[in-house]
This record gives C-alpha cells, structure tokens and sequence, in this order.
C-alpha cells in the first residue's frame, strides 16, 4: 500500500511550489511511502504515536543511519505539517543528530593516478571538471557549452544546489581537455555531455561506476567518490594559499561554517608544526620551562 494519489500529488505539489530539487521531492515521496505501507494505513488515521515508533523500528530494527533517519523525519515532517495540516503529529519528533566526521581527502598524486585511469574518455572529462572545478557531480554532468567561457577563465554553473547559479574557476589544463573532448566527441551545445539520463545528460551514476573501477585499478584503500574529489579540490585549494571566503564562494556553500570544515582536514599547517616531544631538551624548549 502506497500513499493515496490524492495525498502524493498534494504532496508533489506543495514541494514543488517551495522550489524543492526533483531529487528531494523523489526521496521525500519515497519516504511517505515507506512509513504508508509499514503500517499498511492511510497517513490521516496515523498520529504521533505510529511515527515514532516507525523511526524506532528503522533505527534499531532496519539499521538505518543517522542521515537516513533525518531523511524520513524531514518527509514525516513535510507530510504532516505542510500538506495535511496536522503540526501536531510531528511538532515533538526530534531531528536525529549527525556527527560531524572529517572528509575524506586525497593527495594530489592520487588524484592524479585514479583520472588517469579512467577508461572513458567523456567520464575522465567529467570527472576532471568536478575536481578542477570543485563541483558536484551533478553539476559536471549537466555542462553545456554555453557554461564555458574561455575568455574570462569561468565555468558557469547553471542552478547548481539550492537552483543557484554561481561561477568557478576554469583551469588552463581543464580548458585543453574540455577542447580535446569536444573534437573527438562532438557534443551539441546544449548538453557538453550527453546520455540516457531523462533529460538527455549522461547519468551520475554512470560517472560513480567509471570512477570506482578505476579507484579498483588503482589499488587505492581510499573511499573514493565524485564528491571526495571535491572535498580534495576544497582542501588542496586551501593548502594552496586561497582565502576561505573564495572557497565557499566556489563551492556554493550558503555557510562560512560549512566551508570552515576542511581548516580542520588541512594538515599544511599540522605537519610543519613541531611537536613538544622535539622540543624538550633543546634550546628551543626552554620557553618550555
């Protein structure tokens, strides 16, 4: 049993009309669904009482994550307070809490060697420019011509997360890439990369394959994903010298706090410091006591 058709497109819409991604509003829906047929009951007979103990049986009975958990509290939320006008069902039910991990990071050497063994051509290009340019997958594989300017270095990154535009560096050896592809692919101009994808682009998950067999190649231990390489492009840059603010700008945080994040990743600064075991007995620990 899924939610009633009636509820599901009150449910699209109201996401819809708050200018939600098409991907929130697919797993929001697909959330509702899931708490519909656990119970095998329309969501208006449900109350407080049902979506808690939902949560707790994907918690401890389904082992879902905390991001997963937050997921379906962010729908439940959604369902009951802004499309069937029932704020009380859920206005108790905590938000789970996330803990804050460190990205994880590669050297520029690792970059380097798992792009180099990308076997397709169009992914490797992709890939590139997530990392060159610090962008989401998504956002890579939704390029069009149009996004590159060459006169002013730029990448355009049109309606980005949050359906922001914002502009990105365009490195020199990316800019010589996206050429070399262009000539051996021949794209259109409205799509730089396209493919099967519903809207004619090639599909992210293609890319995630590409990359995770030549992460396999490579022999690396590493978790590699498209968005570890963005998380290497942020860190590197930082390490490079650049201000934190250009940093957030580049990556379309809307927080400082968010970008702040990869000051703690960044080891520049950690390894060049000595430590005070180095220092006891010399001349320079004196200021030790």
């Amino acid at each position: 049993m899924l939610m009633p058709d009636s509820t599901r497109g009150r449910m699209v819409a109201d996401l819809e009309l708050g200018n939600y991604a098409s991907r929130t509003i697919e797993q929001y829906v697909r959330c509702a669904d899931t708490f519909v047929q656990h119970y095998m009951r329309v969501p208006t007979e449900l109350g407080e009482t049902e979506v808690r103990c939902f949560l707790l049986h994907q918690l401890k009975v389904r082992k879902t994550g905390p991001s997963g958990l937050k997921m379906f509290v962010a729908a439940l939320r959604f369902l009951y307070i802004q499309t069937l006008q029932q704020p009380q069902v859920v206005e108790t039910v905590p938000y789970p809490h996330i803990p804050k991990s460190l990205p994880i990071v590669l050297s520029g050497s690792e970059v380097e060697a798992v792009l180099g063994a990308i076997e397709s051509f169009r992914h490797r290009t992709i890939l590139s420019a997530a990392y060159g340019a610090g962008l989401r997958v998504s956002e890579a594989c939704r390029l069009s011509c149009a996004d590159v300017d060459s006169k002013r270095m730029v990448l355009r990154v049109h309606r980005g997360k949050g359906k922001k535009d914002r502009y990105v560096m365009l490195s020199e050896r990316l800019l010589l890439l996206l050429r070399e592809y262009w000539t051996a692919a021949k794209p259109g101009r409205e799509r730089l990369f396209p493919g099967n994808d519903a809207d004619g682009f090639v599909s992210p998950g293609a890319v995630r394959s590409a990359l995770h067999r030549a992460v396999e190649t490579c022999g690396l231990t590493k978790r590699v994903t498209p968005h570890i390489l963005r998380h290497s492009f942020a860190t590197h840059l930082l390490e490079a010298g650049a201000d934190l603010r250009l940093i957030q700008t580049v990556l379309g945080h809307a927080s400082i706090r968010t970008t702040a994040r990869y000051t703690h990743v960044s080891t520049r600064h950690v390894a060049a410091s000595k430590s005070p075991l180095d220092l006891i007995g010399t001349p320079a620990g004196e200021v030790l006591g």
